[in-house]
């Protein structure tokens, strides 16, 4: 019995379509025979509600993050009469058409969703009786925000007790949540030898290794932050990741450091794993993935920025549990780096704590999770009086 499961995400940020990508490699690696698809809801959508979705959410967070995190918690209070979600509603049916048309005519035995717009759309077509498939929501940060809860949703897996909490505040069913972790690749589950990927990288070793991650669309004040590590006293080989920002990985490739450091500047790479292994600090903003990726390798983490909203509450998470700290600015940046640095025992203390608050197997969790609904599914289609069984599910 082959398993037909598709997995869901929007290329709103990297995050979400990161967590896709590992969920649907530990499928792979769970099931070989199961049939996984992965699709970016967006690429399904009419072109202008693509662009204003994705575009604008990046827009908005570079440009205005103190606005984005007013509607952020504007947004995660509960619904008071009016047209508000209606309206959300409504324009999403009429810009993700495609997306409707992928859930009713596919065979599908589970949907995963690592994004928010498709479980919405999806549900309204099971409450409507439409649609009959299973679905697994994984939520992609430290907390659950109020558009994440959607009913009819058989499985949420969420990062730990926070969210948990929040969607049980929310109505949704305590025994359909499992706190999973965030799923990262399955690479992260596999021990790395930090020797070889510092070579790999044409490290030295011979002083502490900080990397700058600045996501996937290197958005951000990539080169403020770089000049605040640069003005560290802490001697240090310093990784910047400029993701997909060309312009900013030219400009840094210009900047001479003082002596003390060595600086290497990267574009986008597919190669976090090696990175984070290398690395005795990461410095970056708290998207959901990237600090999930960083935990599940112990490694501690310099925190700068967060945008207001699902960072700032990512950032409370990691600060509370002691593993990172936090720079007010990136003037800031360099006494905080410097502090960490210098104290081999705080340090150590961070591994542990980002350690124990890791989860590098969340990604075969959740497949285990996919898998148990897609099976379920299957088998009471297969079984006498199977279509009323399959739609009960």
């Amino acid at each position: 019995m082959n398993e037909n499961v598709l997995v869901l995400h929007a290329s709103v940020g990297a995050g979400h379509a990161r967590a896709a990508q590992a969920v649907a490699a530990a499928l792979a690696l769970e099931d070989p025979d199961a049939r996984v698809v992965t699709v970016d809801a967006l690429d399904l959508a009419r072109p202008l509600f693509r662009r204003a979705y994705g575009g604008g959410y990046l827009k908005l967070v570079e440009k205005a993050p103190s606005l984005f995190g007013l509607l952020f918690d504007l947004t995660d209070r509960a619904p008071r009469r009016g047209c508000g979600d209606a309206l959300r509603r409504a324009l999403q049916r009429w810009g993700a058409a495609g997306l409707l048309d992928l859930l009713e005519s596919g065979r599908w035995d589970a949907v995963v969703h690592t994004h928010f717009l498709a479980p919405e759309l999806a549900c309204a077509l099971r409450r409507a009786g439409a649609w009959s498939v299973p679905q697994l929501v994984a939520v992609t940060d430290f907390d659950a925000h109020r558009i994440w809860a959607h009913a009819p949703v058989e499985r949420y897996c969420v990062a730990g007790p926070l969210a948990a909490a929040s969607l049980r505040r929310r109505g949704v069913p305590a025994d359909s949540i499992r706190e999973t972790g965030i799923p990262v690749a399955p690479a992260f589950s596999v021990p790395a030898d930090r020797a070889a990927a510092r070579r790999a990288f044409g490290l030295s070793g011979a002083g502490p290794v900080v990397v700058q991650s600045s996501g996937g669309h290197g958005v951000g004040p990539v080169e403020e932050v770089l000049r605040g590590l640069l003005a560290s006293g802490a001697p240090s080989e310093i990784v910047v990741v400029c993701g997909r920002n060309e312009e900013a990985r030219r400009r840094l490739a210009r900047l001479r450091p003082p002596s003390r450091h060595r600086v290497t500047v990267l574009g986008f790479t597919e190669r976090m794993r090696e990175l984070m292994a290398a690395a005795d600090l990461l410095v970056t903003k708290p998207g959901g993935l990237t600090v999930s990726e960083a935990l599940a390798c112990g490694l501690p983490m310099a925190l700068i920025r967060p945008i207001p909203g699902q960072e700032e509450r990512n950032a409370d998470v990691l600060l509370e549990n002691g593993a990172a700290v936090r720079a007010a600015s990136p003037a800031a940046l360099a006494g905080a780096v410097e502090g960490v640095l210098s104290d081999e025992a705080h340090l150590a203390a961070m591994r542990r704590a980002a350690r124990a608050l890791g989860r590098p197997r969340a990604a075969f969790a959740v497949a285990r999770e996919a898998l148990g609904l897609a099976r379920g599914r299957a088998r009471a289609a297969a079984s006498p009086g199977g279509a009323f069984a399959a739609a009960a599910i």
